[in-house]
Parts: structure tokens; C-alpha cells; sequence
């Protein structure tokens, strides 16, 4: 094994929508494994919009990545050397191992992966953190029952994908909304949606509210939000009574300008946001599922032999060598990408 590894850090702090120049590829030592860690050798890196969060400067849920830093994410490969009894080298693992071909974390952070149940790359998406996401969320905070009208956003995204397959299974009628022709079809064709909106053919939230109108004559039970933006300004006037909002992501606020650019356009306005709560009593409810894990033996209990046998169907878009992680990140905040984010690193 070669005493060098390559890794991406974080460059600057973008100020607005990130550049190449905010990354650079770097050589490093391979690091060394400590008392209860493991090494790995990385196969498939995640990419999920979070980290657009994190290489800013800003309060969250979670630290910032430092200028200079390694840049934070998911990544799934084979065990190399192991300070734990939890993990032999030969193993397949999930870990915090960040945009590098090689890592080190704490195996109490890791997770073993079966490659026999589904491919490795599933623990990224499917059967990893998005595919838990909406599997927790629309259970917990969707309370989706059988008749109902569930509308999601980034639907061919590897949460709202899974969160429209469950909602189906559970005799919902899955409405989605995507960015362009080709993601609308693999919503309905390839995911099972009833219907699929593409919010790229309505360019304000008046026409698209006219098109899911039209897609929801009985009006919308459930909305798993994930973009905000005109998408959720077409969406809230919509909501019936008692409907529930899981609150998940915001993609179309997360780089700067875009929030005041958006609304101003929209008229989305936090009084107008929170009268429609009020008089509809609707039920948001944020939620991090970091805070959740406890959760994850029961998902993948219940959704990974469904994954495995193609019930639950994966959609994913992987982008090979981690010197391209940067632009394929790029191009996912975007929705550059068809289906769950990923770089082959090895």
C-alpha cells in the first residue's frame, strides 16, 4: 500500500454558489488508526447537498468544515487495518471518512456493510443516511394514511424517491416534482409515481400551483419538502386541512442570495408563511436525523431485503475519480444529477 493518499479540501468559502476554486486536490500521508478505529480504503464517496452548509462560515447543526479542512461526507469501502473487534480488514464499512481515498474513524461511526444483501453503493443512498431520511421522516412526521395525497419535491432525488415508493406501497396517491422531462418520467416510469410536475416548464409559483392543482383535485395531505424556494410557495396554498409539512431540506436557499433573490420573486413572505400554518393547521416539523440513528436498525430491518429483491426501486448517478468530486458537487445543487450523488474514488 502506497504511504500517500489524495484528498479534497476545502480551498475559501464560497460566496454564493461554490466554484472549483473553493476545492483543492491534495497529497497526504495515508493516516494511521488509533485505539477503537478503523482505516479504510475508499470505493464510492457520497455527495449530499448538507455539505454545501458546512463549507460555510455560519451556526448550524453542525460545525463548518475550516478553510484547509478535509471536506466531510459519507463514504463506504474496505477495511485495511482495524484497531477495533467490531471490524476485520476484508470488511466492507460505512463511515465519516470524508472526499478521500482513504480515512480513518472511529468504529463506533461506522457501520459494517453486506455487499451480498445489495451493492455497496446502496449504503450511500438507498440504504443509507437519504434513503433513512425519508423512510423516518414521512413515517414520523408525514403520518401518511391510505387515501391521501402526498406531494414531494426533488423526487427522483434518493429521499424523495424512497419517500414516494413507501407512500405508494402505502396506497397514497404519490404526486412528485422534478426538474426537467427526463426526471418527471423516471419519476413515474422507473419510482411509480402517479404523476410527476416539472417545475422547470412553470417558471413562476402561479403556474405551478395551477399544474398540481390539476394533479391534486382533492387537494394535498402530505408536502415532504425539500427545496423550498417556488416550489413551496406553489405548494402551501394547496395544503388541506391538518396537512403535514416533514421539513428536510432547502436546497433552492442553501447558496447565498438565493433565499432573497427567490422570494422577493415569489412573494413568499414569513407572514403569509405562517398565516396559511395557522388558518390550515398545518403540522411542520423540522427534524435532523442525525438525531435519529437509534432508528436505522429498523429501517434497514424493513427496507433492506426490499432493496435487495428490487421492490424499492434506486436510481443512481456516479461520477468517476475523486478529482471530478468537485464538479459533480457543483452540478448536484444544481439537479445536475439523475438520481443519488456519488464519486467511484477507486
Amino acid at each position: 500500500m502506497s504511504d500517500e493518499m489524495s484528498r479534497i479540501v476545502l480551498a475559501s468559502r464560497p460566496d454564493g454558489a461554490p466554484t472549483p476554486d473553493n476545492f483543492r486536490l491534495e497529497t497526504a500521508p495515508v493516516p494511521t488508526p488509533g485505539d477503537g478505529e478503523v482505516m479504510v480504503r475508499v470505493h464510492y464517496m457520497s455527495l449530499d447537498p448538507y455539505m454545501r452548509g458546512r463549507m460555510d462560515d455560519a451556526k448550524s447543526y453542525a460545525a463548518s468544515v475550516p478553510v484547509g479542512g478535509l471536506m466531510e461526507g459519507g463514504s463506504v469501502g474496505e477495511v485495511i487495518a482495524s484497531n477495533s473487534p467490531a471490524f476485520t480488514p476484508g470488511d466492507i464499512a460505512f463511515g465519516p471518512f470524508g472526499w478521500a481515498t482513504h480515512g480513518v474513524a472511529p468504529a463506533k461511526q461506522c457501520r459494517k456493510v453486506d455487499p451480498d444483501q445489495a451493492p455497496i453503493t446502496t449504503s450511500l443512498g438507498a440504504l443509507g443516511m437519504p434513503g433513512f431520511t425519508g423512510w423516518f421522516a414521512l413515517h414520523e412526521h408525514g403520518r401518511p394514511k391510505e387515501g391521501e395525497t402526498l406531494v414531494v419535491a426533488a423526487a427522483t432525488g434518493p429521499v424523495g424517491s424512497m419517500v414516494g415508493q413507501i407512500a405508494k406501497a402505502r396506497g397514497l396517491r404519490a404526486v412528485g416534482i422534478a426538474g426537467g422531462a427526463d426526471k418527471c418520467a423516471l419519476a413515474t416510469d422507473h419510482f411509480g409515481f402517479d404523476v410527476c410536475i416539472d417545475h422547470r416548464a412553470h417558471a413562476t409559483a402561479k403556474d405551478l400551483r395551477a399544474a398540481l392543482r390539476e394533479a391534486c383535485p382533492d387537494g394535498i395531505d402530505i408536502y415532504f419538502e425539500n427545496v423550498g424556494g417556488k416550489v413551496l410557495d406553489a405548494v402551501l396554498p394547496l395544503m388541506n386541512a391538518h396537512g403535514r409539512i416533514p421539513l428536510c431540506g432547502m436546497i433552492a436557499w442553501y447558496n447565498a442570495g438565493g433565499l432573497g433573490n427567490d422570494a422577493a420573486e415569489e412573494g413568499l413572505s414569513a407572514p403569509r408563511l405562517w398565516r396559511t400554518i395557522l388558518v390550515s393547521h398545518l403540522s411542520v416539523n423540522g427534524f435532523i436525523i442525525s438525531n435519529h440513528w437509534d432508528r436505522f436498525p429498523e429501517f434497514i430491518s424493513e427496507v433492506g431485503p426490499l432493496v435487495g429483491n428490487g421492490t424499492i426501486k434506486v436510481q443512481e448517478d456516479i461520477t468517476e475519480g475523486l478529482e471530478n468530486a468537485p464538479q459533480a458537487f457543483i452540478d448536484m445543487l444544481t439537479g445536475g444529477n439523475t438520481g443519488k450523488a456519488m464519486v467511484k474514488v477507486v
